[in-house]
């Protein structure tokens, strides 16, 4: 049994904090670019204005967004993992320190129904737990920005819709989302377990790494049937039309009752921030 200390955990939320707000994961950054590639006229006057703004952003150490997000953690802990203190106040101690050093935007709320409940250090953060193998904490950290989060679904579908009734719901979500999330997005679709159970796979497939498709190959026919169909909208960047509304879609899939089909759809913005780091 290999003991986990509080600080290790704050000490890297704290870093991924500040990686997540500043950096651009590679692979976006190369997405945006090839988008940029395909477009014309406005569509690519914004990709190119996005990846010049990652640019600034890695550059300067400041925000690449002016909503510094929630932030959400997912903690995969090993069965031979002991944490010696609360995993939740490691957290927000490292969260609420990255958000003063980096001079990020506060924008929790404590009371929801309050728009004077401002935390003041953007805490708390949203933590998922996972039971996993090993003795070690992985910790991925998303700072997921409102806009987004707010074209964000849940269905419960009638099973007769089938596959493609999936692809037809998320592609009216988008659709309807029109330029306000910020596109191009990442989708992250889950899609059975119960109402709860798919929001919460929803964020977990936007952990993955950009356009890494699902290992199984009925999973990854259908992430390309969906980018395929959403980028055919014409929404396209920032809702001004083009090809490139969406940069990759995540499924992800999980059993469920026969007499339901849960679907869950999180838009996720171009800014697709997120870290991991393993203690």
């Amino acid at each position: 049994m290999r003991d986990v200390e509080p600080r290790a955990i704050s000490t890297a939320i704290y870093r991924m904090v500040l990686d997540a707000s500043f950096n651009l994961p590679e692979r976006v950054l190369l997405a945006l670019r090839r988008a940029a590639d395909v477009e014309s006229g406005p569509a690519r006057a914004v990709l190119e204005a996005l990846v010049e703004n990652a640019r600034i952003a890695a550059e300067r150490r400041i925000a690449l967004c002016q909503d510094c997000g929630l932030p959400l953690v997912f903690a995969e802990i090993g069965r031979q993992c002991h944490l010696s203190g609360d995993l939740y106040a490691a957290v927000n101690d490292g969260v609420a320190r990255a958000y003063a050093d980096g001079y990020l935007r506060k924008s929790v709320l404590g009371d929801p129904l309050r728009r004077d409940s401002n935390t003041g250090d953007n805490t708390p953060a949203v933590v998922h737990v996972r039971i996993t193998d090993g003795d070690g904490v992985t910790l991925h950290v998303a700072p997921k920005g409102g806009g987004s989060e707010n074209m964000s679904a849940v269905d419960m579908l009638v099973p007769a819709v089938g596959r493609q009734g999936v692809i037809d719901r998320v592609v009216k979500q988008v659709t309807l989302a029109g330029g306000k999330p910020c596109p191009p997005l990442v989708l992250g679709v889950a899609i059975g377990g119960t109402m709860e159970q798919a929001a919460v796979l929803a964020k977990w497939a936007l952990m993955r790494e950009l356009g890494e498709p699902s290992p199984d190959p009925e999973t990854a026919e259908l992430e390309k049937d969906i980018l395929e169909a959403v980028n055919a909208t014409g929404v396209g960047p920032m809702g001004l039309g083009g090809r490139t509304t969406a940069l990759a879609v995540h499924v992800e899939k999980h059993p469920c009752h026969i007499a339901s089909l849960p679907l869950a759809i999180n838009l996720q913005c171009h800014a697709a921030r997120h870290a991991t780091e393993t203690i």
